[in-house]
């Protein structure tokens, strides 16, 4: 999702040196983070606040829905009073008689550096792009349908592009390094969603975040930023998880080959890598999360006093569960980065796996090197997405614009992301929010976290995503408040219709609990 981390599907968490995904990528050095080319620039043009409203029905478990599309923009202020940022959203709003008390969800994609496209295009709007699953999606013309897996049953949706995004401008003399960094992105965030709320007389409804990829990062520092300003929420939608960036793997930090191992397993289960493959994906990786986090983690430990039996023994159980040959694995260390996965699993048929979704098979020049040429991944979708959005915000949204839509702006943004955080934590190259979450949970005992997680993601795997929410730090009757979904796709859990009406089951649960009344 694209969730971003990635590019060019815009999604979340993903590829070469930076790897945006939809969600989110890997920290760059801080010296680096801003040229002088922000110093430098003119004041930028404030454009009008503009929307534009239009009427449509979706049917959704039976019922016919009537709703309201407003796409438009607010401008943002600083501490001044001077406009910031124009921010482009589009709010699905359904007329029930109780509108104030309605559920209200804002949702975004990550990168950092992806606009709401693929969110907007392929989750829970009321229109998505007819996805093919696990094969990328045919050439234009591309096809739209009704979402019967909306949620506009169970809560009005606005979705929102971050700043230098979609059609989101940074306008008067703002300049990207006030934007663009963890704390800053969550202040920009903070302000839309306060002025949002007070524009529509949205206060007593029930609020909830949606992040995909990068976008849980920013949940979790958002929640704290409006919960300091006053506002509460109700629930934290995070799918496709990072709250802990130490989870790319570097020399020396184990962690993170631990908790790649049950999606690379995953996938290897999927392409029938697996020696004497189970029938049941699900009991099977209940069997390699064991190993990973007692044999595994255990041998790890021992670094290079490690001895020779040992590592037979442990290659020879990571081979059972990943298909790599024990020589491989034993001439890695044993230690099994994601790109060099992605490259080995299927070399012997000449094709890599995709990092967003393990699932997707792709064709690099030849079948030697360590690491995919892409992702396979990316390339099945954005494409398609681009267009759909681009023909539905015109033809049925009735929205336009004098510039492009941008759906992602990596080169500018996550490429000059300030990873440093502002409060609490010095620099360092793996940012962590988890506390950022924690805290608010302790102060708010009734906030719901639902954590959706795909199988075969290895952008940010569900391992992990177990590993960071399991060490929060929480009373148990706090604990209690977080829930898990797992899902037979990747990060864009969406793409798989049988995943997303799975997924959507279990959101609608979730929107039940979080606002029922003790």
């Amino acid at each position: 999702m694209r969730k971003t981390l990635l590019a060019p599907l815009a999604l979340t968490l993903m590829i070469g040196l930076v790897h945006p995904l939809h969600a989110a990528d890997a920290p760059v050095d801080a010296g680096k983070a801003h040229t002088d080319k922000d110093s430098k620039k003119e004041e930028l043009p404030i454009p009008p606040e503009h929307s534009v409203v239009t009427r449509h029905s979706v049917r959704i478990d039976g019922r016919n829905i009537a709703y309201k599309a407003t796409a438009g923009t607010l401008l943002i202020k600083d501490d001044k009073g001077k406009p910031t940022v124009s921010v482009f959203y589009v709010a699905y709003t359904v007329d029930a008689g109780k509108s104030a008390n309605r559920p209200l969800t804002f949702m975004f994609n990550g990168g950092p550096g992806s606009s709401s496209m693929w969110l907007h295009m392929g989750s829970f709007g009321p229109v998505r792009v007819a996805n093919k699953g696990d094969q990328p999606i045919p050439p234009p013309p591309y096809e739209t349908v009704p979402n019967q897996y909306s949620l506009l049953d169970k809560t009005d949706l606005v979705f929102i592009d971050a700043p230098g995004t979609g059609y989101s401008q940074l306008v008067g003399d703002a300049k990207g390094k006030d934007f663009y960094g963890i704390d800053q992105d969550a202040n920009a965030f903070a302000r839309f969603i306060t002025r949002y709320v007070g524009d529509n007389h949205r206060w007593n409804s029930p609020k909830f975040l949606f992040g995909e990829s990068y976008g849980t990062t920013r949940s979790a520092v958002l929640a704290r930023v409006l919960q300091e300003q006053g506002m509460e929420l109700n629930g934290i939608v995070l799918m496709s998880s990072i709250l802990d960036f130490s989870v790319w793997a570097n020399t020396g930090v184990d962690h993170a080959y631990i908790v790649d191992l049950p999606t690379e397993a995953a996938i290897a289960w999927y392409h029938d890598k697996v020696p004497n493959k189970p029938a049941d994906l699900a009991g099977f990786l209940a069997g390699v999360r064991h190993f990973a986090s007692g044999d595994y983690t255990l041998a790890l430990a021992r670094g290079d006093a490690i001895g020779p039996a040992e590592a037979d023994r442990i290659a020879s159980q990571l081979s059972q569960y990943t298909g790599l040959s024990t020589t491989y694995i034993r001439e890695a260390n044993l230690r099994i980065d994601p790109s060099r996965f992605r490259k080995e699993l299927l070399r012997d048929q000449r094709r890599t796996v995709g990092r967003l979704d393990g699932r997707f098979e792709g064709i690099d020049p030849d079948a030697a090197g360590e690491t995919p040429d892409g992702d396979a991944a990316s390339d099945a979708a954005t494409g398609a997405y681009l267009a759909a959005f681009n023909q539905y915000i015109g033809s049925e949204l009735k929205y336009s614009s004098d510039h492009a839509y941008l759906p992602n702006n990596y080169g500018v943004i996550n490429r000059g992301w300030d990873w440093k955080r502002q409060r609490g934590q010095g620099f360092t190259q793996a940012p962590y929010v988890g506390s950022d979450l924690a805290g608010t949970m302790r102060r708010n005992p009734h906030l719901k976290v639902f954590s959706a997680n795909g199988y075969y993601d290895l952008a940010t795997p569900f391992y992990a995503t177990e590993f960071d929410l399991g060490h929060l730090g929480l009373d148990p009757a706090i604990r209690k408040n977080i829930e898990f979904g797992f899902y037979p796709s990747g990060h864009m859990i969406y793409f798989d219709v049988d995943a997303l009406k799975q997924l959507k089951a279990d959101l609608s649960r979730f929107y039940d609990e979080a606002t029922a009344r003790s």
